[in-house]
């Protein structure tokens, strides 16, 4: 007995052990959460930080080079065609490309935990129609179906984030319905019902709250993916529009002047590479410390 019980007391040991060597922070996401702290701060205080207003024109420093490259302290990082601050943009540009991600994931994520959770507690014919939406979804090129109702509907911040809140909720809906088949195994649900617990209860306050790390780390995945499809929309001019800025849509006011005044367009797209690595890097971290399959 007391052997039984040294090798419990060993194994809940060695686990801890490797739960706590998985949760240290490494280098590589300690500077991807520096630099993700940057860019919120940068978002949250565009106003106080840009030295000038993402649409103020300086005709007189047109395509001024950045400053390691020939130009002056005025504009650190160069103007573009009409003399704007690519620094003060980049700010203002973050800002808005991270309003857009952040508010297409929250709708992303709320559709598809609410349809994974939907199939898998009423299964049957719910579940097959759910399923079929989401064959559906993942089989559909969303960058054609997105250029036609922006050009159909004409541009709207808010309907292009509706819009970019319905590319990648099949993944949510998936990871929860099997995840919540999972749970539904568990014997505290077999307990709850017996309890009289509605299905509404189980399902938001005991089995959502089990597998919300899991959904937390699928949105650091999901938000890069939608950064990028807001920044590919924008490119092609279907995104935001004058006088707002984003990052995707600098990047393609540039492109006709990639070859020469290169910065106008390079530096709000090394932006978009930084913020979704950063995202990507910092989601391993939370999967390979959340995940318990992998410990």
């Amino acid at each position: 007995m007391a052997n039984v019980v040294t090798n419990i007391d060993s194994s809940a040991k060695t686990k801890a052990e490797r739960l706590s060597r998985s949760a240290r922070l490494d280098l590589t996401t300690v500077i991807c959460l520096v630099v993700l702290v940057t860019f919120i701060v940068l978002a949250v205080f565009a106003n106080v930080l840009a030295p000038y207003g993402f649409a103020q024109i300086d005709l007189h420093a047109r395509k001024a080079p950045p400053f390691l490259f020939g130009g002056t302290l005025k504009h650190v990082l160069g103007t573009d065609e009409l003399g704007r601050d690519i620094l003060s943009r980049v700010f203002y540009g973050v800002r808005t490309s991270l309003l857009i991600a952040l508010g297409a994931s929250a709708i992303s994520l709320l559709l598809g935990t609410t349809l994974g959770l939907l199939a898998a507690f009423r299964r049957g014919f719910a579940d097959m129609l759910i399923r079929v939406a989401v064959d559906f979804q993942a089989s559909m090129p969303f960058l054609i179906i997105a250029l036609a109702v922006l050009a159909f509907f004409g541009d709207n911040l808010w309907l292009f984030m509706a819009l970019l809140g319905l590319y990648g909720w099949e993944r949510y809906a998936r990871l929860v319905r099997t995840m919540t088949g999972l749970e539904l195994e568990r014997g505290y649900v077999a307990a709850l019902k017996r309890n009289g617990a509605s299905t509404t209860r189980i399902a938001v306050m005991h089995v959502l709250p089990n597998i919300l790390s899991v959904v937390l780390v699928n949105l650091t995945v999901v938000l890069p993916d939608i950064l990028m499809q807001e920044s590919a929309l924008s490119f092609l001019g279907l995104g935001i529009q004058p006088p707002m800025v984003s990052l995707g849509s600098m990047v393609g006011a540039g492109r006709d002047y990639v070859m020469t005044e290169w910065w106008i367009s390079t530096l709000p797209g090394i932006a978009i590479f930084l913020l979704s690595l950063s995202i990507s890097l910092i989601g391993d971290y939370l999967r390979d410390a959340f995940d318990p399959t992998l410990h």
